[in-house]
């Protein structure tokens, strides 16, 4: 009897510990690290992965001379003939990799700054930071006669770039800097937003008058470079962009933890032990300077740091802007204009008029989105 009552009392829908282990993701653990495993993230950026290498062979095989894909990874691991290896290796495998690499560090300058801003719309482009490599790098291209061609010519226009660029940045964050909500003094996220939008417009009129200042050829050659284009793409204007994104990978890789950390408000960052305002430097300095490199390698694009960080988002389903696929987004956005730029039109056009065109719509979309959870 008495046991009849105490079985009675048992809940029949208590949950086992099978039950309560089933609802939990996998983890990995590497030493001190460790990550919880999420299977749909990961098939996800091997899709990803897998169209951006579509897309590059594609964009290699595609041209006057249409080589077979077979025959461009053929090419690729060593073989085919010396006609093929010139127009691959010399010729198409440059801009190829070039829109790899602008894409990939747009993408994660992207991520970086809209997860620290806690802003969709936050992003190099918007924000003044690509006016202000194209100012700098514009001022060199007028100024020096183009600066000659070749390596040298690149490097000036990069270190002008990467100049032009950082210091718009430290403008706008000391511009920004202020007392925030809580009393404590740092920079104040919506308003850096606005002082970039502001900075941004008043560097796009320098960039206009530096125009007019030039003679007609300096103006032509640094008015083709600000349309955003892949044809002067080579070697020499490869190397630096891809060592800024280099190290922006390595930076942000290290500051994993405390990315995702800043995307809390600031009292849940803080209790979490991050210095907010050094390791929003170093992220926001990592971001730039990657923006600043990519676009003194082909010229300001448009829209892709802003577009590539929320289509991640949402491919992936995470509660932030993931780096690693944003990077991988945005490849895919050049890669894929710079191949419609070339094939789809009557004419070829330069791979930022593509960019500009499906980018600009995007932003209504994202406007409007904000607008309603403003208003909900």
């Amino acid at each position: 009897m008495a046991n009849t009552r105490g079985s009675a009392q048992l809940p029949s829908a208590a949950p086992t510990s099978v039950d309560t282990v089933r609802g939990v993701r996998p983890a990995v653990r590497v030493g001190r690290i460790s990550a919880v495993l999420r299977i749909g993230a990961v098939l996800t950026v091997v899709a990803l992965a897998a169209t951006l290498f579509g897309l590059f062979a594609l964009d290699i095989a595609v041209g006057e001379f249409r080589i077979p894909l077979g025959r461009v990874l053929d090419v690729l691991g060593g073989g085919g003939t010396r006609a093929q290896r010139f127009v691959i290796m010399d010729s198409r495998l440059p801009r190829a990799l070039t829109a790899i690499v602008v894409g990939a560090a747009l993408g994660l300058a992207g991520a970086v700054t809209q997860s620290i801003l806690h802003n969709p719309l936050a992003s190099p482009d918007l924000l003044g930071i690509t006016s202000g490599a194209s100012c700098g790098a514009v001022a060199v291209l007028v100024g020096m006669g183009g600066v000659g061609t070749g390596t040298a010519a690149a490097l000036g226009v990069s270190a002008a770039a990467l100049a032009g660029g950082l210091l718009t940045a430290v403008l706008i964050y000391l511009l920004a800097w202020g007392r925030t909500a809580t009393g404590d003094s740092g920079v104040m996220e919506f308003r850096l937003v606005l002082i970039g939008i502001g900075v941004n417009a008043a560097l796009l009129s320098v960039v206009s008058w530096l125009l007019t200042r030039a003679t007609l050829t300096d103006a032509a050659h640094a008015q083709q470079w600000l349309t955003g284009s892949l044809n002067a793409a080579d070697w020499s204007s490869l190397v630096p962009a891809a060592i800024g994104l280099g190290v922006a990978l390595l930076v942000t890789a290290g500051s994993a933890r405390t990315l995702v950390a800043l995307r809390f408000g600031t009292d849940t960052t803080r209790i979490l032990g991050v210095r907010i305002q050094t390791q929003q430097a170093i992220l926001l300095a990592a971001a730039v300077g990657c923006a600043a490199l990519a676009t003194a390698a082909v010229g300001p694009l448009g829209f892709v740091g802003l577009a590539a960080p929320q289509i991640a988002r949402r491919l992936l389903r995470t509660p932030g802007e993931p780096v690693v696929a944003s990077a991988l987004v945005g490849a895919i956005a050049v890669v894929g204009a710079d191949l419609l730029a070339r094939t789809v039109f009557p004419v070829s056009l330069p791979v930022g008029v593509v960019t500009a065109a499906v980018g600009g719509p995007f932003l209504l979309y994202l406007l409007v989105r904000t607008n309603r959870k403003a208003t909900l």
